[in-house]
């Protein structure tokens, strides 16, 4: 169940990745093309921009291939983590492009450098943020269905790059009214975004690599599939963490004393499949079964 839940999830994560690639290769050829006509500075960055999302592309598809490997002798639990790893470099990456674009915009006001507003800039950014758009809301679809923190990151990097259009058309249209440094000011506001969505996707992927528990709505989902056991008399010491997509479980259960080994078994596994069916991400479940005795309930 978990295995075919991984490869089918693995499957729709590649194949939103690789339209991500084909966008940005497509933004990119067309974002420096402008720039480099132009000499508009936030057209450049934003092509800028675009190279760093098709990298992060690419370190998706390497956390995704090599987090999706099988359990080994040396990684018993998979190597979901390095799922999480990725994302952690796709944050960094982020952050390192949206701190870049602060320096040298500001630099170039410093210089007193203005560049002249062409309507070329503007067609090129309304096509990327109407590309970048689409391709943001269906990566982050498949990322949340999958609960995967690596295509989520990248989803967002979609849409700071949508966003960065955004800000190069505001810096085109306040050179039109005579403000010169439009378009440097516009490239500052695309990296302070930039910026501020690279820190809190790394603190999300800092949460699950220090064992942070799933989110509440997975938790009170996982009571509600317990208490529906009418066999499980109490249950404690409930406690999850994800690795990588796979969430991983573990909570002891009592059951009524009298019954045999076989049958405590026989509930325990019950509720095992109660939850793989019902929970829509992959999981991997350990259940204690403890006689229903007051000394143990706690």
């Amino acid at each position: 169940m978990n295995e075919d839940k991984q490869k089918s999830a693995s499957r729709q994560l590649r194949l939103v990745t690789y339209i991500s690639i084909a966008a940005n290769v497509f933004l990119i050829t067309g974002k420096f093309i402008v720039g480099l006509i132009t000499g508009s500075l936030s057209i450049l960055a934003d092509a800028i921009h675009s190279v760093s999302d098709m990298l992060t592309d690419i370190a998706v598809l390497l956390g995704l291939y090599f987090g999706s490997k099988e359990p080994d002798l040396r990684h018993p639990y998979g190597h979901g983590k390095l799922e999480t790893l990725a994302a952690v470099a796709v944050a960094l990456g982020l952050l390192g492009v949206g701190l870049g674009m602060i320096y040298y915009a500001a630099l170039d006001i410093a210089k007193d450098n203005v560049t002249r507003p062409r309507d070329l800039v503007l067609i090129a950014a309304i096509g990327a943020i109407a590309v970048k758009e689409v391709v943001y809301r269906v990566t982050k679809a498949v990322a949340i269905k999958h609960h995967c923190p690596a295509a989520l990151a990248n989803a967002w990097h979609d849409r700071a790059d949508a966003l960065s259009s955004v800000a190069v058309i505001t810096g085109v249209v306040a050179q039109k009214f005579g403000f010169d440094h439009g378009d440097q000011v516009a490239a500052i506001g695309i990296g302070v975004m930039v910026v501020i969505v690279a820190t809190n996707l790394t603190g999300n992927c800092l949460g699950e690599l220090i064992e942070k528990a799933v989110d509440q709505a997975t938790i009170e989902q996982i009571k509600e599939i317990i208490s529906a056991n009418g066999q499980i008399r109490h249950y404690h010491r409930l406690r999850t963490r994800t690795v990588g997509r796979e969430v991983f479980l573990d909570l002891h259960i009592l059951v009524d004393p009298n019954l045999s080994i076989a049958a405590a078994h026989e509930i325990a596994s019950s509720l095992e499949n109660a939850l793989h069916n019902q929970l829509t991400r992959p999981v991997n479940i350990t259940v204690h079964v403890e006689p229903d005795m007051p000394e143990l309930r706690k």
